[in-house]
């Protein structure tokens, strides 16, 4: 019997151990989503690039057209991603006539930074490297991470044109709510979340797109697919219905997360960027000897 109540003592001591590291290890995947380094090199059309964020090196690509120019676009990648998503987009936007630039969010690929902070200070790092562009208009097109950290930015920054924003989120503290495990009471999220922003030196409240939305008075396209259960499409759902400027909602039929930038999807983007630049795309060499 002495036996048995010290299994059960030293049963609950490691139960309760662990449950008092589940703050930590929440805030731990908070701020440390997992790394991965681009695997492609350079479209032969780019070159390799390090950006100066916000006390941050920023490792990606700059990427310029050779036919008349119509503006810049910024591919802004998801959460442990990495600019190497940008791949596909340097033919679809430089026979457009669009330069194409694409980086490591910070503690994420190749760049530097200690912690993610979706968007608090990423959207400083992005104010940077938009300093680097050369003039004309600026498109912002990000997934998931990348469209919160663009709608965050866009409220505050007059230089930015326009703003896609695919499957993201509309504030942080949500989402992360979500995402948690069941297990993670919400005594357990409320110390999870204080020990990240104590760790990240960042505030979790004020990462928020739903409420920079007010403040963002440029064209916005947002995303989402009907079927994403990871980032419910009631995130852009709230953002939309806090925008302040021309708005659009495309929600995908079907769509989940990292699945709604179909095909298809692309040509509306295609279109509905042709339409806030009200010009259009330069001829094609074809149609040019034509």
């Amino acid at each position: 019997m002495r036996v048995l109540l010290i299994s059960a003592s030293v049963a609950i001591l490691l139960c309760a151990g662990a449950w008092a590291m589940l703050p930590g290890i929440g805030a731990g995947a908070l701020l440390h989503p997992a790394k991965t380094r681009a695997r492609i090199a350079a479209p032969a059309v780019c070159r390799g690039q390090t950006f100066a964020g916000a006390g941050v090196s920023l490792n990606g690509w700059r990427c310029a057209t050779t036919v008349e120019r119509r503006g810049t676009i910024v591919w802004l990648h998801g959460v442990a991603d990495n600019h190497g998503s940008a791949a596909g987009l340097v033919d679809r936007f430089l026979p457009r006539g669009f330069d194409l630039v694409a980086y490591d969010s910070r503690a994420h690929g190749e760049s530097g930074g200690d912690a993610c902070t979706y968007g608090f200070f990423e959207k400083q790092d992005l104010a940077r490297v938009i300093d680097t562009l050369e003039r004309g208009p600026i498109v912002l097109i990000g997934d998931s991470l990348g469209g919160a950290v663009a709608l965050q930015e866009a409220a505050d920054d007059p230089r930015i044109t326009a703003v896609v924003a695919a499957e993201t989120f509309s504030d942080l503290r949500t989402v992360a709510t979500e995402r948690a495990p069941r297990l993670f009471t919400a005594g357990v999220l409320r110390r999870a979340f204080e020990r990240a922003a104590r760790d990240g030196h960042f505030d979790i409240d004020a990462v928020s797109p739903a409420r920079s939305a007010a403040g963002i008075h440029v064209p916005v396209l947002l995303i989402h697919g009907d079927a994403d259960v990871d980032t419910p499409p009631d995130h852009s759902r709230r953002i939309y219905a806090a925008l302040a400027g021309p708005k659009q909602l495309i929600l995908v039929p079907g769509g989940t997360h990292n699945s709604s930038l179909r095909p298809d999807v692309w040509r509306e983007i295609d279109r509905w960027i042709d339409a806030v630049l009200s010009t259009p795309p330069p001829a094609s060499p074809s149609a040019r000897a034509g």
